[in-house]
């Protein structure tokens, strides 16, 4: 009897995406797999198909000989069968032991069901990433400046080095999983890899735990960090520390700190980009005869614009480079001054 086309069996187009493809094999192996349907043969049967054809079609080597070639691209030495000729198609001779592509495609489609994840070699784990929200006025923002911040995370523990044992002591290899961190089990036709129960993932074990850290490697402590905040600086500006969030499980890395900059609203300035604007009050009779007005500046100064006759009330100055400074090769910003013409209640 000939096979059934593999698109026809995943009830896909040849046009189908990776991701279609995987959520048709997925729903067609719930369906029909053998231990919601016992004693079923046609689901059975249904259930080897998907199997093949997805595993057919998942390969982007594979899906392109069959494309070309059909199931004749799976016979005469292309390459074996679809499983590669370990008997996946038909199931023969399948155990814990064999068939590891299979194992970890059924693992990465149904993870979430069985409780499968992915976990680093040996247990160990990095560190968690932490942010600290920094708000800083709008003169630090200008000139950049050092501050000392206090941060409370986990830190590598003195007394154990880490290790989470006893001094004079050491982790031991878990009996269980003999320090792989999963132990496999059969269900159905299947074996399926889980984290290991005595162990968690860690593959090791401690009899004997440290005292100061009760066996976790690491404990709570508040770190001092100085930290540069550059001039010009942007407001929503993240800054990151490499290593300096919490410390890793089992001799893992350790994550990183993430500083959020906001920068407050000021009383006379208020900042667009790497543009500065302010407003500034003007006389009745220098907006008539015209004059100078002395304005302050963001960086402490004052600066002397010149006012032209008939000026009238809203109109914008411009005082080049007077904004933000220089940074990373955008030039500095400017000052824009709106004049508001005072009107005196009594001439």
């Amino acid at each position: 009897m000939a096979k059934r086309d593999y698109y026809d069996v995943l009830g896909v187009n040849k046009s189908a995406t990776d991701d279609e493809l995987k959520k048709a094999y997925r729903k067609l192996a719930m369906q029909h797999h053998p231990d919601r349907n016992p004693g079923d043969a046609e689901a059975e049967k249904k259930f080897k198909e998907a199997n093949e054809a997805y595993d057919a079609l998942k390969d982007p080597q594979k899906r392109a000989a069959y494309d070309r070639m059909g199931h004749a691209a799976f016979e005469g030495g292309f390459g074996g069968r679809p499983g590669g000729g370990n008997g996946f198609g038909g199931f023969e001779g399948f155990s814990a032991g064999g068939n590891a592509d299979f194992g970890s495609m059924f693992e990465d489609l149904f993870g979430d069901v069985f409780g499968g994840g992915q976990r680093q070699p040996g247990g160990r784990m990095r560190g968690a990433d932490l942010r600290y929200n920094l708000s800083i006025s709008l003169e630090d923002a200008f000139k950049g400046k050092q501050v000392k911040l206090k941060i409370p995370t986990a830190v590598t523990c003195d007394v154990c080095d880490g290790s989470g044992a006893k001094k004079g002591t050491k982790p031991e290899t878990c009996p269980t999983c003999g320090g792989a961190g999963q132990v496999r089990m059969q269900q159905g036709f299947f074996s399926i890899s889980r984290t290991c129960p005595t162990c968690g993932g860690a593959g090791r074990t401690i009899p004997h735990k440290c005292e100061a850290c009760h066996g976790q490697g690491r404990v709570q402590k508040e770190k001092t960090l100085n930290v540069n905040i550059p001039a010009g600086i942007d407001d929503g500006a993240r800054i990151r520390l490499s290593g300096e969030g919490e410390a890793g499980i089992g001799g893992g890395s350790a994550g990183d700190l993430y500083i959020f900059i906001t920068i407050e609203n000021h009383t006379l300035f208020e900042r667009d980009g790497r543009n500065i604007f302010v407003n500034a009050p003007l006389d009745m009779a220098d907006a008539v005869l015209g004059g100078n007005l002395e304005v302050p500046t963001i960086d402490g100064g004052r600066v002397k614009i010149a006012i032209p006759e008939g000026t009238q009330s809203g109109q914008q100055f411009r005082v080049r480079g007077k904004g933000m400074p220089a940074r990373a090769g955008m030039p500095a910003g400017d000052m824009y001054v709106n004049v508001d013409v005072e009107i005196p209640t009594h001439l």
